[in-house]
């Protein structure tokens, strides 16, 4: 059984408010309003033991580092921002994707990532 430390609560915390996909440097940023003294390698350590307990799950950018999410959740898509780089959550709809299948084709899994600008740098109301 793995001890609960102060910031791994942290961590998890950060987490638990937030509803969006979180880089490291995003996470750490957050869990030094907890804890100011949090230290980034503490942060990538934290990661790898959440990924590895399967508490979090990675959302993987080509190109990019992976940013992290609660495990569990609802079937959903992503949105990557360009402009400012974050990822949030979309809706997903498998039934969809199977509708726009070719006839006799069928679905083991999909990885769907919508790329753009999101409402804050498009300046658009959210």
């Amino acid at each position: 059984m793995k001890r609960t430390t102060n910031q791994r609560k942290a961590i998890r915390d950060v987490f638990s408010q937030t509803d969006r996909p979180l880089s490291t440097e995003e996470v750490h940023a957050a869990a030094q309003r907890h804890l100011p003294r949090i230290g980034i390698a503490t942060v990538y350590r934290t990661l790898k033991l959440l990924l590895g307990e399967g508490w979090l799950t990675a959302v993987r950018l080509p190109g990019e580092p992976p940013r992290y999410e609660l495990a569990g959740k609802p079937h959903h898509h992503h949105f990557h921002c360009r402009a400012c780089g974050r990822v949030y959550e979309v809706p997903g709809n498998a039934e969809l994707l199977d509708s726009i299948l070719p006839a006799g084709f069928t679905l083991d899994s999909h990885d769907l990532m919508l790329c753009g600008r999101c409402a804050q740098c498009s300046g658009r109301p959210g």
